[in-house]
């Protein structure tokens, strides 16, 4: 099965690591609707870029975020050019919207790194921590998302990678699995 895929001439990548140590133009982090840290990838970007994050997002978004979006900010001592701060779902049993703000919180944050010119962007697979999202339907969210983004965008524009960085070997089978079933997909029609 895929570890990648090809998309309108651009490259989805899966991987297990750290996701404030990518080197690319922009990371997400799994914020909450506050900005206000947390664990997770929330807390290890926070840990790693420093207060100063915090500080630049309570300073330029004093509301917030809501579920469903993204806001950006600088990196501090980040190896990326940016930090969007995406914000998805709890679980509630999936009868109350999530799978669209899962979605939504997703194209925001690839609508954020699109209008800023980066050529990469770093994901993690939102709300499903602490949020407790299951991981095949946010896999399976996440892939169709990223797929129908990369296959609207403009030949022009420059994003060229977007990798998803996961934390264990049951997300990478979960995004794999996810990524081959909307390659089958592609392949159908």
């Amino acid at each position: 099965m895929p570890h990648n895929l090809q998309v309108n001439g651009r490259l989805i990548e899966l991987e297990i690591g750290d996701i404030s140590r990518q080197a690319v133009h922009a990371i997400v982090n799994a914020a909450n609707s506050r900005l206000a840290g947390g664990g997770g990838v929330d807390g290890a970007i926070h840990r790693a870029g420093g207060p100063a994050i915090m500080a630049e997002t309570r300073e330029r978004y004093p509301d917030g975020c809501e579920t469903g979006s993204a806001v950006i900010s600088g990196p501090r001592k980040l190896p990326a050019k940016y930090v969007i701060h995406a914000v998805g779902p709890f679980w509630s049993g999936g009868d109350r919207g999530e799978a669209q703000l899962l979605a939504a919180a997703y194209r925001s944050a690839l609508t954020l790194a699109d209008q800023n010119d980066c050529r990469s962007i770093a994901l993690p697979a939102l709300s499903t921590g602490a949020y407790r999202y299951p991981l095949d339907r946010a896999a399976a969210i996440a892939s169709l998302t990223t797929v129908a983004f990369l296959n609207e965008l403009g030949a022009g524009r420059p994003l060229a990678l977007v990798r998803f960085i996961l934390f264990s070997d049951e997300a990478l089978n979960a995004f794999r699995n996810a990524l081959a079933d909307v390659q089958e997909t592609l392949r159908d029609r």
